[in-house]
């Protein structure tokens, strides 16, 4: 049952703002301070469009009987009313609900309005679940969703605490999650693998063939993302007749070709040429001149070049080291 359901069920009553109070069963533990600020401002406009649903609770004291409204959706519209000055919001009082009830209709709203992060979501899974005793199959049922989406979204909560931050935050997002979560029990290659996650901007299908290879006792994580470095480099050595380094950090990087004379860095420019040459048809002009004259006297560092092509670290290319070298220039 949507809120537009419950809301349809009785009459819009307007009361004061601070006789309502939170749900006690709200799944969020997180709100975005700049969207309720939007919607306040929105608000401050064309008021609240929709009502907030409640229950109504009277409480026996010295002075008599005292009224107050317990939340049970609207917790958005409900802070950023507070925030734009009103003394009063509209509602639609239900009936007294139980704790499941609450805790159901509060998932129902945010999962519709899509305001859940995924570590929010899995804890109120897993609380109908701990808590009310419902198997995954019914909480799929009253959340609209799959058994397997249900299934999958608690198996997030068995990641270390700073992963679920990180999906929190979003430095990762749940296909990395889901693809750690091979790992389980692992927990220092787990780790060491989220990190290079982060750091390296790894794409969720490079993260599962490397999680493929650790759970199969190819690799370890670390050695996993270097061995891809690693074979990249092992061909544009052998290719160019010299040393090559590739550093990559935040997704991008840079490749480093030793030469340390003119007539390395010669032989390394004929190999290229010759290369090129091959690929086009092209055949080097007669009379062009070395590189003997401009390096005359100078020491020759390391040549260094962006990363170009694509690589497995953002998708599948034929060959790596083809497209760096198709693309290369110093």
């Amino acid at each position: 049952m949507t809120e537009n359901d419950l809301a349809s069920l009785g009459s819009v009553f307007l009361i004061e703002v601070d006789k309502v109070k939170p749900n006690s069963q709200q799944p969020r533990t997180e709100f975005d301070l700049e969207k309720i600020k939007d919607l306040s401002e929105s608000i401050r406009q064309y008021g609240v469009l929709q009502p907030l649903v409640v229950i109504r609770k009277e409480t026996e004291n010295e002075n008599g009987i005292s009224v107050e409204y317990e939340l049970i959706a609207g917790e958005r519209r409900l802070r950023a009313s507070k925030l734009a000055g009103l003394s009063q919001v509209p509602v639609v009082i239900r009936k007294e609900s139980d704790e499941k009830t609450k805790l159901e209709l509060a998932i129902i709203e945010n999962l519709q309005r899509e305001d859940l992060n995924a570590i929010d979501r899995a804890m109120a899974f897993e609380k109908l679940v701990n808590n009310f005793k419902l198997k995954h199959h019914e909480v799929a049922t009253r959340v609209g969703k799959s058994r397997e989406y249900v299934s999958n979204t608690i198996r997030l909560l068995m990641l270390p605490e700073e992963i679920q931050s990180g999906l929190t935050m979003g430095d990762i997002s749940e296909g990395h999650c889901r693809a750690l979560l091979a790992l389980d029990g692992r927990l220092e290659e787990q780790m060491t693998l989220y990190r290079d996650i982060v750091g390296k901007k790894m794409s969720v299908r490079l993260v599962e063939k490397i999680t493929r290879n650790m759970v199969n006792g190819i690799l370890g994580a670390e050695e996993s993302v270097n061995a891809e470095l690693k074979s990249m480099e092992k061909k544009l050595a052998d290719t160019l007749g010299t040393k090559v380094q590739i550093e990559m950090t935040g997704g991008r990087g840079t490749i480093s070709i030793n030469f340390f004379s003119s007539e390395e860095l010669n032989a390394f420019l004929t190999r290229m040429t010759a290369k090129a040459e091959k690929k086009t048809g092209f055949e080097q002009k007669s009379g062009e001149k070395s590189i003997d004259g401009i390096m005359e006297n100078e020491s020759a560092p390391a040549t260094s070049a962006p990363v170009a092509g694509k690589s497995d670290f953002n998708g599948a290319a034929a060959d790596p080291v083809e497209e760096l070298l198709k693309n290369f220039s110093l």
